[in-house]
């Protein structure tokens, strides 16, 4: 990644961030202005960037990237599931290289903002600016890790070429941007921008990822109990009406903004028109029960095509995209507290959605029953693959290899940084 400083575009009154396409890892530099030349009457301008860069730098792909490796989409009617997977998974695949680059691209704008914030003088705008870009730190390696492993930890940019970190080192700096970021960020204007509560969402799906059940599990209680959030509609969720449910969600609406997923999703016979890359399999199609209030929101029947339905623009403007909602909440807290204490959280989500109660009779059928919840529920909002990973249920499920468990670190990342060892198998 070349140095990206930060200079001043007079003519919109904004402050933006050069980046570029070469190695994301490989930092230089290049005529700008610089960081400490920065002044705190620019920090709302380098907010709105980071926000920017946070949205757009993975691509588009990279929203739904653990659905096209989860087994619920293929690419046509003579397709699979598994061509999808294995075609995705490789050193050469453009989007998995996207992610990669554009995550280290956005990681490197927000150390930027937190060395600018932190040597600024101590303000409100200073002081909401730094703990939305721990956040954005924490959600960038949450993104990094839950793909690749082991990934090189930058807490500052650096112009070495570095190695990969260990999983429980990245886990733990994720971590502790949290704690940052929960010291300086409370309410939110709006769920656009994040908030204290967005951190917390994002520490329950932290600890959830790493087996810390009880931690998870109180975190994701605490937002249900706060009285600030309750379970909604997919109308209002998915239709950008005023809704209980949503905590966090990029808004989507710049002109520059890359992310267009109905584009993906719906099918040129959609009234709204999309390229219709992916589509739902039958199987998949036909997990939904007719009582189920999500179906019509999730799934809808384009000239005998099942096509995602959660992002309506298709090619006439940008959806949101949602990071967090409550309802992950309750289905965090169901598994953190296990079969006793957490059947209840199941089974009011299901009931809420229109359907009945279950009684598992185990641990594991109570976290398969989970895990389909989970499908049902975020179909298209980007858990599926990782859900089957974390729980050790994807090569089962999917019928991937053991090493495809990881996604491949970009073959051109590996030319440019010879310090990386590419992960096994690929």
């Amino acid at each position: 990644m070349k140095f990206q400083n930060i200079y001043i575009l007079a003519c919109v009154a904004t402050l933006s961030l050069f980046s570029s396409c070469s190695g994301k890892l490989d930092l230089y530099s290049h005529s700008a202005m610089a960081p400490d030349a920065v002044t705190a009457s620019d920090i709302p301008a380098l907010r709105l960037g980071m926000y920017n860069n946070m949205q757009n730098d993975p691509g588009v792909h990279n929203f739904i990237i653990f659905d096209l490796l989860g087994g619920d989409l293929q690419t046509g009617a003579n397709s699979s599931p598994i061509n999808l997977i294995n075609s995705t998974l490789s050193p050469l695949n453009s989007i998995v290289s996207r992610g990669w680059n554009g995550y280290y691209s956005s990681l490197y704008q927000v150390n930027n903002v937190l060395s600018i914030c932190l040597a600024q003088p101590e303000n409100s705008i200073r002081n909401l600016t730094l703990g939305e870009a721990y956040y954005f730190r924490a959600l960038n390696y949450y993104n990094l890790i839950t793909r690749w492993g082991d990934v090189p930890v930058l807490p500052d940019n650096t112009l070495d070429k570095p190695f990969r970190a260990p999983k429980k080192q990245v886990w733990a700096f994720i971590e502790t941007n949290l704690l940052e970021a929960a010291k300086y960020l409370t309410t939110s204007k709006s769920y656009y921008y994040v908030s204290g509560d967005a951190v917390k969402a994002l520490q329950a799906r932290v600890y959830l990822a790493q087996g810390k059940k009880e931690e998870a599990a109180a975190v994701a209680q605490a937002l249900i109990s706060s009285g600030k959030y309750a379970l909604d509609s997919f109308e209002k969720i998915f239709r950008k009406q005023a809704n209980a449910e949503v905590i966090f969600a990029f808004e989507n609406l710049s002109e520059e903004s890359s992310i267009n997923i109905s584009d993906l999703f719906y099918s040129y016979a959609h009234p709204n028109k999309g390229q219709g890359n992916y589509r739902i399999t039958n199987e998949t199609v036909n997990l939904f029960a007719s009582t189920d209030k999500r179906r019509n929101m999730t799934i809808v029947n384009i000239a005998g095509t099942d096509c995602v339905n959660k992002y309506p623009s298709g090619q006439t403007g940008r959806d949101p995209v949602i990071i967090s909602r409550i309802s992950e909440m309750y289905l965090i807290a169901a598994e953190g507290l296990g079969l006793d204490k957490g059947l209840t959280y199941l089974n009011t989500l299901r009931q809420f959605r229109g359907l009945p109660i279950v009684a598992p009779s185990s641990e594991n059928e109570f976290i398969t029953a989970l895990l389909r919840e989970r499908q049902l529920e975020f179909l298209g909002e980007n858990f599926r693959y990782y859900d089957l990973i974390r729980t050790e249920k994807a090569i089962s499920t999917l019928g991937i290899l053991p090493y495809q468990t990881l996604l491949p670190i970009p073959g051109s990342e590996l030319q440019r940084n010879t310090n990386l060892e590419p992960n096994p198998g690929y």
